[in-house]
């Protein structure tokens, strides 16, 4: 599809008040999707067709919304940067922190990876973990929030 035709669609989306659009040319489909209904850029997704129709995923964000709002208070640790979280420094060690553990300002509390290169990331300050709110292995985001302190 062509670049334009992208931009063009991308425009109505963000102008119209519809959340999602979907559109099928021969076979190459184009989903395009508000974020959170917020003013944001919408999302896009380009998938070609293929012999078996599969279901595109529902609504990963729904279920992130009421998961935020059961997190417990206290300090929360974010993502300096996009990449994998590890919670130990290799496969088969020890992770670096549990919940309820105490930790102070400067202990190692996960690694992310980001482009081959494995940052460890600290606590920015001290306390007890509440909670580790992402699992082992999975990408995050740029200020993504990884850990509770209280």
């Amino acid at each position: 599809m062509d670049l334009r035709k992208l931009k063009a669609l991308i425009d109505l989306v963000e102008k119209s008040g519809i959340a999602e659009l979907e559109i099928t040319e021969g076979e190459e489909k184009v989903r395009i999707a508000k974020q959170g209904g917020s003013a944001t850029a919408p999302s896009f997704h380009m998938h070609h067709a293929s012999p078996a129709p599969q279901a595109a995923p529902a609504a990963p964000a729904a279920p992130a919304e009421p998961a935020a709002a059961a997190e417990p208070e206290g300090h929360a640790v974010k993502a300096p940067m996009v990449g994998t979280f590890y919670r130990s420094s290799s496969p088969g060690a020890q992770s670096f922190v549990e919940v309820g553990q105490t930790v102070k300002a400067g202990d190692t509390l996960c690694i992310i990876e980001a482009m081959k290169l494995m940052n460890e990331i600290e606590a920015d300050a001290s306390g007890v973990i509440k909670a580790i709110l992402v699992e082992n292995g999975q990408p995050v985001e740029y200020g993504q929030p990884l850990f509770i302190i209280g």
